[in-house]
Parts: structure tokens; sequence; C-alpha cells
């Protein structure tokens, strides 16, 4: 027994530097996307506002540092777990999930860190092109901008890969508590990127019927992932924190940067901040809905393929009906007449129903990244370059 001890002490203390630093990375990597999207929300409301903005504002210092954290600690960790593969040591699975070599096994990147890392290249990228398209072309007086599509895609999957490290510790507690706010960013985020919708008018409302899809998607996945409904109710109160915050904030700071550079408020304003309006606010009862669905789904012993899309088209047709109410009440939207919003709530049932036909298996695919604390794995010698 005495002999064992060394090596039991060993590996109970490589878990522990382990999971600390998945702590120390996944926290960093979500203080990271939060900014970027407390910085976007505050970005639009300025255009709201004040009018145009050029590539130098407080904003996007917020947007900018936010993912320029995120690409850091990326980086960071690759480079520790390419250190310990060379070393011939193994990798801690909860940091970031399992590692896969990249340009010819040169670097081994934990999986979720992989994601996050790329997609903040990418985002440097635009950010170039973004400070090319100011100079070019002066203030901005949209969004949607090439730059800024761009710019909105990589932070989305910056978010993305946020869920990935963090479900990979989701057997930890602190792991789930991250993937509960990584997904809840997500479906924040991607509010921005779906307005590039509203551009294709017709006898459906396309942006209300993305933003039931993917808020299908994101609670679905959610709710197979994580284990308790708690947690999945958390989802929402957590939003609801989350969004009061930016109601106040974007217009608070709007205006208190406008008076510090002495630029005016326009005196006609959104009487509502436009990010945090976008977010349902029915986010709340759906999450305890769709618990109680599956729930009920389990104890009749049907299958998740059988109640995912049903649980996705419930989703879905809450969302696509509240919206357009929703929406008017806080002055974002005239409100929308019945029959578009039918067609819509239609195209949500089977939008939603796909979502969660998807969500299940993004969930199967999520707990296969999963890791106790103390599991560890060599780099693969069968793992390919990138």
């Amino acid at each position: 027994m005495d002999r064992l001890s060394p090596g039991r002490n060993t590996t109970a203390q490589a878990a522990a530097r382990a999971d600390r630093a998945g702590i120390a990375a996944s926290t960093t990597i979500l203080i990271g996307t939060m900014l970027s999207l407390v910085g976007m929300s505050w970005d639009i409301q300025w255009h709201g506002d004040v009018g145009p903005d050029t590539f130098f504002t407080l904003p996007h210092l917020f947007i900018y540092a936010g993912s320029a954290i995120a690409g850091i600690t990326s980086l960071a960790m690759v480079l520790r777990t390419t250190a310990a593969a060379k070393a011939g040591r193994s990798v801690a699975l909860t940091a970031g999930g399992q590692a896969v070599g990249v340009f010819g096994k040169t670097f081994s990147a934990p999986l979720g860190y992989l994601v996050t890392g790329v997609a903040v290249a990418v985002f440097l990228t635009a950010g170039l092109w973004d400070q090319i398209w100011h100079t070019t072309y002066g203030f901005d007086v949209t969004i949607a901008s090439p730059p800024h599509v761009a710019l909105l895609l990589s932070i989305t999957f910056t978010m993305m890969g946020a869920v990935i490290t963090c479900a990979a510790a989701g057997r930890t507690a602190w792991g789930r508590r991250g993937f509960q706010l990584a997904v809840l960013m997500f479906v924040f985020f991607v509010l921005v990127p779906l307005l590039a919708l509203k551009q294709f008018e017709g006898a459906v409302n396309a942006f209300h019927a993305g933003i039931a899809f993917c808020t299908a998607l994101a609670l679905v996945t959610a709710a197979y992932f994580l284990r308790t409904g708690r947690e999945v109710v958390a989802i929402g109160l957590i939003a609801v924190g989350v969004q009061a915050l930016l109601w106040w904030f974007s217009p608070w700071a709007t205006a208190e940067y406008a008076n510090s550079v002495g630029l005016p408020l326009r005196e006609f304003r959104e009487p509502s901040p436009d990010v945090p309006a976008m977010l349902p606010m029915a986010l709340l009862p759906m999450t305890a809905g769709l618990t109680a669905l599956l729930a009920a789904g389990r104890s009749r012993g049907w299958s998740p393929a059988r109640v995912a899309p049903l649980a996705g088209a419930a989703v879905g047709l809450v969302v696509a009906v509240t919206m357009p109410v929703q929406l008017a009440v806080v002055g974002q939207e005239p409100l929308q007449q019945l029959g578009k919003t039918a067609l819509t709530a239609l195209l949500g049932v089977g939008l939603g129903a796909l979502a969660g036909h998807l969500g299940v298996r993004f969930a199967v695919m999520l707990r296969a990244l999963e890791a106790t604390p103390a599991a560890t794995a060599p780099i693969p010698a069968t793992t390919g370059g990138h």
C-alpha cells in the first residue's frame, strides 16, 4: 500500500492541477465572451441613440478585448497541452476536451480551445478588414456591413467554443455552471447576426423564425446535456439577470460615453435597448415547460429521438407567437398582423422540430467530450494533422 501511495498522490495532484487550470481557463473565456456581448449591446445602442461611429470607440474596445481575452487564453491552453504532449505526459480531458493534432501534430489543441482560438483568429482578420473599411468609407451607418457580418459570425463561433470547453468538464459542478452561462450567451449573441433576416420580408417573419430555431436548438441541447431539470431552469433565471443588466447598462453607458466625448443624443430614440429587448422574455417559463415535458417523456419510456422534436416544436411555437407581442410592447416593432404571426408560428413549429432533432444529437456529442476530473489521455498516435 505504501508503494502505491506516491503514484496515487501524483495522480491526485495532476488531477487537481488540471481542475484548477480548467476552472481558470473556462472562467477567463466566459469573461471574454461576456465582454463581447456587453460591447455589442452597447455598440448597437450607440448606433441607435447617437449615430454612426468610427473604428476606435469604447464599445468596440469591449468587443475586441473580449475576443482577445478568449484568444489568448485558448492559445495558452494549447501551448500548455502541447508541452505536456511533447514531454510524454497525459492530457487532462476536463481542460477543453480531447486534444487533436494541428499542423502535422506540431501543436496539440483541446477541441474547445481549438474552436475558440480559430474563431478569434478569424475575428482579428475581420477586425483588420473593418479598420480598412472604416478608412476607406468613413463612418458606418449600418451593422450589416461585410466586415461586421464576419465579426459577428466569428464571435458566435467563439461562444460555441466556450460551450464545448465547458461541456468537456460537464461532470464537474463548475463545468455545468459554465455550460449554462455559455449556452445563454450564445442564445443572446446569435440574435445580432439574425438581424440580417429582417431584409427578407414576406408572408412570414424570417427574423422571428430564426430566433425560434436558435432558441429551440440551444434549449433542447442544454436540456439533454445537463443533469437535472433545476439546471435547465437555471438558464432561464440567469437570462432574466443578464437581460436586466443589459437593459440598464446599454442606454446608460451610451448616454455617459456620448456626454464624455461631446456628442449629442438623437432627439428620437428607441424606447427600449435593442439587444436585451430581442431576447425572448418567455425563456424562463420555456425552460420550466421543457423540463416538465422531458420528465414526462422519461416516465413513459419515450426515447429522446421521439421527445426532442416535440420539445423543439413547442419552443419554436412559443417563440414565434410571443415575439411579435413582446417587440410591440417594448416599442421595437409595430404589432404584426395576425395572419403573418400564424404563418410564422407554423414555420416556427417546423424549425423547432428540426432544432430538437439536431439538439439531442448535439447533446450526445457534447456528452462524449465529458470526462471525470481525474481523467487523462495521451495524444492519440492516429490523430491526423489539420
